[in-house]
């Protein structure tokens, strides 16, 4: 997979096969893996002193409703963008506009491999002696923190 920032002040994510299309599909996958959704996990970082229960009552059910859209949203462009290639060679087009959602999903997906895997500080971590699985999963989160500075970099200035 190839990505590139766009003269509009996206980027462009040119997937050579439908392998890339199942890495960007992980993003979904990897969301939902873990046991609590992101939402509740916030909520469950605040302490009865600041109003938790208020909290958890009024703003998780929003936070878990705004996720769940920009991950929605996500995994939307990515099959059409993939049903448009017949899940071959294809580009998929992140427009400024869409790129907090973008951010969201992918913050979402590696969070959830960090709860899940405990990677920690990744300049430390040595992939060779891991499980496949593991290691997929830890390539993956690198993955999305690579577009994530990408986003950062190009498309939310």
């Amino acid at each position: 997979m190839k990505v590139a920032p766009t003269l509009e002040g996206g980027l462009r994510l040119d997937a050579e096969d439908a392998e890339d299309w199942e890495i960007l599909r992980c993003i979904d996958i990897d969301a939902h893996s873990r046991d609590s959704d992101l939402a509740d996990s916030m909520g469950g970082l605040i302490g009865e002193e600041a109003d938790g229960d208020d909290w958890r009552e009024y703003v998780v059910p929003d936070l878990r409703e705004a996720f769940e859209d920009e991950l929605g949203g996500v995994c939307a462009a990515i099959e059409s963008a993939a049903h448009k290639a017949d899940d071959g060679v294809g580009s998929l087009w992140i427009a400024p506009a869409d790129a907090f959602a973008w951010y969201s999903a992918l913050n979402q997906a590696r969070l959830a491999l960090e709860d899940i895997y405990r990677f920690g500080p990744t300049d430390h971590v040595d992939p060779g002696p891991m499980a496949e699985d593991a290691r997929d999963a830890y390539l993956r989160s690198k993955f999305y923190v690579a577009i994530q500075s990408l986003l950062l970099e190009y498309a939310m200035k």
